[in-house]
């Protein structure tokens, strides 16, 4: 049996807090499927068997990283210095790379007419912007009695109400959104549950019986369904299916995100510092993923044969993997994590603890000389 206590990186530390490698692993083999994902996109159409993979993977990979957000902001309050690290690390990145993304498309594909837009998220953009408002919204979820059951009802609304429209990604908001209230639910405990031994072990025949379902499921479902963005009747389905498909695929998703934590390491591994940076790795990724597009570099006949796909399987994985370490981090710090004291108020409460601080060294400085 797993300890109660979460378990440690001996030697991972951040901000004088330990990490855990635990989460640091599932983020970055969550990231690494999502860069997979996106280099397949151009490929799937013309294999079976990629498209099921790929309706696998996309049904817990966006889910496993936003229950691991939830479960990060479970402290999150409206307190100053925590809504400064939402604008600098949440906000102030969807600006960045909402107004680069467009303009990427202009000068790559010679698309003079690409228009930027902040309230249309853009490629991955959307995930900035969802995690935005879920954050803010934190404290009523916490404070409502049955949150999960609330979040749900309100994805299932939104899978049939079309005139939600485009505007912030709305609909991929709210129809993710239960996830990350699932993530703000949980305790560590659950996590140690599904490491356990056995769970490995279903996971296996788990994992199987959905890839099988997934190949039987490719000529006969949209597999937009996994993207969350659109209504049932924007997929050209009555609007009842939208309330079902949300509830299946909500437990469709959790039961594959519990065989892939089931798999995810517990110790420190090579990749483990790595899970610090996948906020770089996943918006810098699509850079090349759109470049690949606009040049027409998935258009060769080599990549759409199996040693093709699985070459560029790789590629994707060693790319993501290379923008998420430590000297990409310092090149893109200044739009991904920017310090910008220039733009807020010292905190109060702050000022006062680093005059204490001051007042202490200053002390024991005296005490030393006196001695």
């Amino acid at each position: 049996m797993p300890s109660p206590r979460a378990p440690r990186s001996p030697q991972s530390k951040q901000n004088g807090k330990q990490r855990d490698a635990f989460f640091d692993n599932a983020k970055y083999l969550a990231i690494v499927l999502v860069a997979m994902g996106h280099a397949w996109e151009p490929l799937k159409g013309d294999s079976r068997l990629l498209e099921a993979v790929y309706q696998v993977v996309y049904t817990f990979h966006m889910p496993a990283f936003i229950i691991i957000s939830g479960f990060f902001s479970r402290s999150f309050d409206m307190r100053p210095d925590r809504l400064k690290r939402l604008i600098t690390g949440v906000a102030v990145p969807y600006l960045v790379f909402e107004t680069a993304y467009p303009l990427f498309k202009r000068v790559i594909d010679g698309d003079s007419h690409q228009e930027i837009s902040l309230l249309d998220p853009w490629y991955l953009t959307w995930f900035l912007c969802a995690l935005f408002i879920w954050r803010l919204t934190t404290p009523v979820w916490k404070l409502v009695r049955h949150p999960l059951p609330l979040a749900l009802g309100l994805a299932m609304v939104a899978s049939a109400a079309p005139e939600i429209g485009d505007d912030l990604d709305l609909q991929r908001v709210l129809q993710f959104l239960p996830f990350f209230v699932l993530g703000l639910s949980m305790r560590p405990e659950h996590f140690h549950r599904v490491r356990r031994r056995s769970v490995r072990i279903a996971s296996v025949p788990v994992f199987a019986l959905a890839l099988a379902a997934s190949w039987w499921a490719v000529p006969r479902m949209n597999t937009a369904w996994f993207y969350h963005r659109d209504a049932a009747q924007e997929l050209g389905a009555p609007w009842w299916t939208g309330p079902v498909m949300v509830l299946a695929l909500f437990g469709c998703s959790l039961v594959l995100t519990a065989c892939f934590f089931a798999w995810v390491p517990r110790r420190s591994m090579w990749f483990t510092a790595l899970g610090a940076g996948t906020l770089y790795g996943y918006l810098l990724h699509g850079f090349l993923v759109k470049a690949g597009d606009y040049r027409g570099w998935f258009e060769s006949a080599w990549f759409h044969h199996p040693l093709g796909q699985v070459a560029v399987t790789a590629a994707a994985a060693a790319a993501v993997t290379l923008l998420c370490t430590k000297p990409v981090q310092r090149v893109f710090r200044f739009a991904m994590e920017p310090r910008m004291e220039w733009a807020f108020k010292r905190d109060a409460a702050e000022l006062a603890r680093e005059r204490e601080q001051r007042e202490k060294r200053e002390g024991a400085a005296r005490e030393k000389v006196s001695a």
